[in-house]
Formats: C-alpha cells, structure tokens, sequence
C-alpha cells in the first residue's frame, strides 16, 4: 500500500472503478493520524470500518498462520 496521499486516492479511486465499492478495514486506528489511508478513503466516499480487537482476534483464529 503506497504511503502518499495522493497515490492512495489513486488506489481508492482505481478499485472503485473496478470493483464499484470498497471498504478500508483499519486493524489498528489508534496508531493512524490525522492524514491517513482512513481519512483519505473517506474523502473519496469509501466507507472505513475499525472492529473491535475481540472481533479482530476472532477472525485471525480462523485463519492460522501458514507455516
């Protein structure tokens, strides 16, 4: 994922034409600031969703890690 803000309302921008709507996952938004791939994201009217850590921990039990 590029850093920049203007090659992520690129990024943002190319998946929505390709795939029509796409949701930023943040697994960590105390560690984002201000200027970050959340905040651009919804700037160009992708939806961003935070889970819960106990959501997160959940989901990586059903996915154990490859060897």
């Amino acid at each position: 994922m590029p850093s920049s803000g203007p090659k992520l309302r690129e990024v943002f921008g190319e998946r929505q034409a390709e795939h029509g709507t796409v949701l930023v996952v943040v697994d960590q938004p105390a560690s984002i600031g201000a200027l970050s791939p959340p905040a651009l994201a919804r700037d160009t009217g992708c939806p961003v969703a935070c889970p819960r850590a106990d959501d997160a921990a959940d989901r990586r039990s059903l996915f154990p890690a490859r060897p």
